[in-house]
C-alpha cells in the first residue's frame, strides 16, 4: 500500500511539472494600468488548454505593465491565480 501511496505521490507531482506555464508569444494590443490588467492577442498556452486568442489577462505584478505597450511583441506566461488568468511574466520579443 505505502509503495502505491508513493507512486500516485510522484505521478501526480510530475503531472504538475508538466502543467507548468511555458513561454507564449503574443501582442501587446491594450495596456489599463489603472485596473493592473493587460490585452495579448496571443498564441495557444497549453497550460491553459486555451487556443490562440485576444483577452484580457490579470497582470501578476502592475510594474510589468509599465515595461510594455499597445503594439509590442512579447513573450510572456500565464496560469491560473485564485481564479484569474494571471499574466506571471512577460518581456518584449528579440
Amino acid at each position: 500500500m505505502r509503495k502505491l501511496l508513493l507512486s500516485a505521490a510522484f505521478l501526480l507531482t510530475t503531472a504538475a511539472a508538466f502543467a507548468q506555464a511555458a513561454p507564449v508569444s503574443g501582442e501587446v494590443t491594450k495596456v489599463d494600468e489603472a485596473q493592473g490588467k493587460i490585452t495579448l492577442k496571443h498564441a495557444a498556452i497549453p497550460n491553459l488548454d486555451m487556443d490562440a486568442m485576444t483577452m484580457v489577462f490579470a497582470a501578476g505584478d502592475p510594474a510589468m505593465l509599465k515595461a510594455v505597450k499597445a503594439g509590442d511583441k512579447v513573450t510572456f506566461e500565464a496560469d491560473r491565480v485564485n481564479g484569474r488568468l494571471t499574466v506571471t511574466k512577460i518581456q518584449k520579443a528579440k
